[in-house]
């Protein structure tokens, strides 16, 4: 048993619950005292909150936030590969350049931080250290080039259902597919399509997600940032929202779930379209994600070119 191992046996013994003496890992796992104290001391270096106590030993003080490979695999569905770092500039460029490399199926990249996170409309996402996940899933498809548009809508509502299963708070979705609660935005997501031209069809595609955990301070120029303000595990999250949004990429987007979350509908919004802003009133979302509006002079419209920006009045 190498050192490695050894850890994570520790750790699996730990998970159990309650104190466990480092005399009784030791002959569990047939190691000297020491040899657990080196490994317990490692675990506590990757993040993992171990405490020992005397005449009672180490226990597992809380669920840990620890963002890893090792972590990821334990929640991520079987068999999808995992790229875990400490940053990069950004999850959805390295992705990208792993799919470049010849990386086949599906796959995650889960960062720690990004150095230059990407939104819609070109605009950047704030990314600092260990307060927000930040992660992208790549997976291959073959639907038509004009379906795409819809994966938008899909994701949406795939995040939303996992951050309000693993959470129990209840959010929204800001058309196309910010993620909001109270008020404020605390995940954005970013679809970007990996197309066969010569066929006409999606090959694949990107699904960049951020969210902000516990994120405090934000920079200026990030407008109405917000964060979930309660625990919650990346690794675990993580796991939650690949399932999620492997599970709409197979079936489709639950269209009623999503209009049930949306916080435009039935309110009066300006749409940014070409360069000018426009007045109207948010109707329904039609079955493949377009945004139904009445406009100032009574006229309806669907809106669905990812260059209009949508903002509440």
């Amino acid at each position: 048993m190498n050192t490695l191992s050894l850890k994570y046996d520790i750790l699996e013994r730990l998970r159990s619950g309650g104190y466990v003496s480092g005399q009784s890992l030791a002959g569990e796992l047939g190691k000297s005292r020491a040899a657990v104290w080196k490994a317990v001391a490692a675990l506590r270096k990757e993040g993992y909150p171990v405490s020992a106590h005397a005449g009672m030993g180490y226990i597992l003080e809380s669920e840990s936030d620890v963002l890893s490979e090792a972590e990821l695999s334990r929640f991520c569905p079987k068999g999808l590969k995992i790229f875990c770092y400490d940053g990069v500039d950004s999850t959805n460029a390295q992705a990208r350049r792993l799919i470049g490399e010849g990386c086949e199926g599906a796959f995650l990249v889960a960062a720690a931080s990004q150095t230059a996170g990407r939104g819609r409309l070109g605009r950047s996402f704030y990314s600092p250290d260990k307060t927000g996940l930040y992660m992208s899933l790549a997976a291959p498809l073959d639907i038509p080039l004009e379906d795409g548009v819809f994966i938008t809508t899909a994701a949406a509502a795939a995040v939303c259902r996992a951050l309000e299963a693993e959470t129990g708070l209840r959010c929204g979705i800001k058309w196309v597919n910010d993620i909001y609660l109270g008020g404020k935005k605390v995940c954005g997501i970013l679809t970007q399509s990996v197309s066969e031209l010569e066929s006409g069809r999606l090959g694949a595609v990107i699904i960049g997600v951020g969210v902000n955990i516990s994120t405090a301070d934000f920079p200026p120029e990030v407008e109405n940032g917000g964060s979930l303000g309660v625990f919650a595990g990346r690794a675990r999250l993580a796991g939650r929202i690949a399932r999620e949004l492997l599970c709409v990429l197979e079936s489709g987007c639950p269209m009623d779930y999503y209009r049930s979350r949306s916080i435009v509908l039935g309110k009066n919004i300006k749409y940014l379209e070409n360069g000018e802003w426009h007045t109207a009133f948010a109707l329904a979302v039609d079955d493949r994600g377009g945004l139904v509006v009445r406009l100032t002079g009574g006229a309806e419209k669907t809106l669905r070119s990812g260059e209009i920006s949508v903002r509440a009045l």
